[in-house]
């Protein structure tokens, strides 16, 4: 089977649609409908504008943004509290959500084994404990194009299994189309807006993206083909997450259905649009919640062996050590169903800061003499900025919601 020309945005598009992006889109279908479309087109055209400037710092400077922060912070002090604040979130934040992750792709498994009339023992236990030994396998090989070529069949899986059930729903076509530049705002929706958007512009898929890039591509004549990549695989992304959003708007807005978590979905449709339905958000599911398994402990690893100078090839004890104890964190969270409410807690106040402070750090560098002729020029500069804007909202909305003021 011969593979595309493509490769890290593929990763990212694998990192952000988890359990998380595909329970929030959900949400948003079945208490708004179709009228917060337009805030995904946005989040595409955000994700887009930070990560083409992840990838471009990659390949120009041939090393990922952990270690352009290390180089670039030359205060002692300053440097210290950036890295133990990157280092706690990336650890912290991606060890809670990892278990999301995880469970996410266990329940859609249990939704599918359900739907297909099987019974396994103890599988809410054993499924957990499956797919992390999926993901292990998968890293543990430490060739990048395994993962890589694994993570497009997984995408490649969800976007068939979500589409098709979008299919399936029979849309509004004219509705949907119309929806995309609309912007309207229903009463209410302000944090759901914030949370499709939060849940697409993620500060680990920066550190993914640039050291993926660094490695996949030496030259400078590469950039264009980085560009290509991005343009396919991030719009894909947000086609997914409109997808979801659509079969729920149609399946459950103006319904008295009361959707609680990702595991609620599936069943759900099963009565409205058949068992057909039902076994491919499954599959979906299960595709999205391994794909961002493996994604999240490699962002982890990639972004610690660059802010602590470690050895960043795949194979390095360092980097296997981290996205072990990451995978472990999930597994063994998501298998005890323990809610990490505190550590949950803590991840959500250092992402509130980090995505901020990784993309306003972002901007900077891509204007000093580190991209020489490749720096921002003003329009990209311009583009930054507005997401940055928007950046601080998100931060400033999850601090408020950790510490209880929303």
């Amino acid at each position: 089977m011969r593979f595309p020309k493509i490769g890290p945005a593929f990763l990212v598009t694998a990192a952000f649609i988890g359990p998380g992006t595909i329970i929030t889109a959900s949400m948003a279908g079945a208490n708004y409908g179709l009228s917060l479309v337009w805030a995904l087109l946005f989040a595409m055209v955000a994700t887009i504008v930070l990560q083409e400037m992840a990838a471009r710092l990659g390949i120009v400077s041939q090393q990922g943004l952990g270690e352009n922060i290390r180089h670039a912070i030359k205060q002692p002090v300053i440097k210290a509290l950036v890295l133990m604040l990157v280092v706690s979130a990336i650890v912290v934040g991606n060890g809670a959500y990892q278990s999301g992750n995880i469970s996410g792709a266990s329940l859609g498994l249990v939704s599918v084994v359900g739907q297909l009339g099987w019974e396994v023992n103890n599988a809410h236990y054993l499924f957990p404990i499956i797919i992390g030994l999926i993901a292990f396998y998968l890293l543990s090989t430490g060739s990048y194009k395994i993962i890589e070529r694994a993570l497009i069949v997984l995408v490649g899986l969800m976007s068939v299994a979500f589409l098709v059930t979008f299919f399936l729903s029979e849309p509004k076509w004219h509705e949907l189309i119309t929806s995309f530049a609309a912007f309207e705002l229903p009463n209410g929706a302000t944090l759901t807006v914030i949370a499709l958007i939060g849940t697409t512009v993620v500060p680990y898929n920066l550190f993914l993206h640039a050291s993926t890039a660094s490695q996949k591509w030496h030259s400078i004549d590469d950039i264009s083909t980085a560009r290509k990549d991005l343009f396919i695989s991030i719009p894909l992304g947000a086609l997914i997450s409109v997808a979801v959003l659509s079969t729920a708007a149609s399946a459950f807005f103006g319904k008295q259905i009361s959707l609680q978590s990702a595991a609620d979905i599936a069943p759900a449709l099963q009565p409205l649009f058949g068992d057909s339905a039902s076994i491919f958000l499954g599959l979906g599911l299960f595709a999205a919640g391994i794909s961002s398994a493996i994604t999240a402990p490699l962002a982890a690893a990639f972004a610690l062996s660059g802010i602590l100078n470690l050895d960043k090839n795949l194979n390095a004890f360092g980097f296997k050590l981290t996205w072990m104890i990451i995978l472990i964190m999930g597994v063994v969270i998501s298998s005890i169903g323990f809610k990490p409410v505190s550590v949950i807690w803590f991840a959500q106040v250092a992402n509130g800061i980090l995505l901020p402070l990784v993309s306003i750090f972002l901007l900077w560098i891509m204007n000093t003499k580190v991209l020489g002729e490749h720096k921002n020029n003003v329009w990209q500069n311009i583009a930054a900025a507005a997401v940055i804007f928007v950046t601080l909202i998100l931060g400033g909305r999850s601090l408020m919601s950790a510490f209880g003021l929303l």
